[in-house]
């Protein structure tokens, strides 16, 4: 098995995505998917995020981190078929594919929902140093699961940030602070937005009197260790119905 034997059982062709696209992920570093999930999807994706919070109660999210102020939840590839398009979805394979040069594996399928009042984070990249351009080592993909909104707490991006060399922990005086370049992620429940992980992001306040939902398939390149460790984590179960294909995205 190789990724393009894996892409293509995907159907992931050169053409899944336009050169437009493709161009707006290397100059912008950001590419908003409409529609990816249809509204049924969407909300039955949240209505399993809700319920696995339930059954997980305080130990929600302890297989990789927990946040103040939201829910979160890990190994999501293990917890539910429903899961299994974030990471064999072909446009965000493509996506993937593009700004990590045919060289990836799943890192990590975790959830975040932000709570009425809470999710501002600083502006960060998901990479401790900057790198050249021609050396990305990170993409992210953000599941929208309800409207992202002004209202609440929308991520913030700054476009071509990625192409800085920098980090925004060295290169700006306060990262929590409001950027005078950056811009809100806003969309409809069902959008994918692809993102260079060395893009600076952050979640911003949820003003609403509602949960903010979002799942988040994040990849690496192939050599690093992931994020969840799938191959100490992913039951027998889990693996046996994923396909050859499925299981060389995730490295297990």
């Amino acid at each position: 098995m190789n990724m393009q034997q894996a892409l293509s059982a995907f159907g992931v062709t050169d053409t899944t995505l336009s050169r437009a696209e493709k161009q707006q992920l290397d100059e912008q570093g950001f590419l908003p998917l409409p529609s990816v999930l249809s509204t049924a999807q969407a909300e039955a994706l949240r209505t399993r995020f809700q319920e696995l919070m339930r059954e997980e109660g305080e130990d929600a999210g302890l297989e990789v981190h927990q946040e103040a102020g939201t829910e979160r939840l890990a190994n999501l590839v293990d917890k539910d078929p429903l899961f299994e398009i974030c990471f064999t979805q072909p446009q965000v394979l493509a996506a993937i594919n593009h700004v990590l040069q045919g060289d990836f594996k799943l890192s990590s399928l975790n959830g975040r929902a932000s709570l009425p009042g809470e999710g501002h984070q600083p502006l960060h990249a998901d990479w401790s140093e900057g790198v050249d351009p021609s050396n990305y080592q990170v993409c992210n993909s953000l599941w929208l699961l309800v409207d992202f909104t002004p209202e609440n707490g929308a991520t913030r991006i700054v476009p071509g940030s990625h192409r800085s060399r920098q980090v925004p922990q060295t290169a700006l005086d306060d990262p929590r602070a409001a950027h005078p370049d950056e811009v809100l992620l806003t969309g409809k429940a069902g959008t994918v937005v692809v993102f260079n992980s060395h893009l600076w992001h952050g979640g911003t306040v949820n003003r609403s009197e509602s949960r903010r939902y979002a799942l988040h398939s994040y990849f690496t390149r192939r050599h690093h260790p992931p994020q969840t460790n799938f191959q100490a984590l992913i039951s027998e179960s889990t693996l046996s119905r994923l396909s050859a294909e499925a299981r060389f995205i995730l490295d297990a």
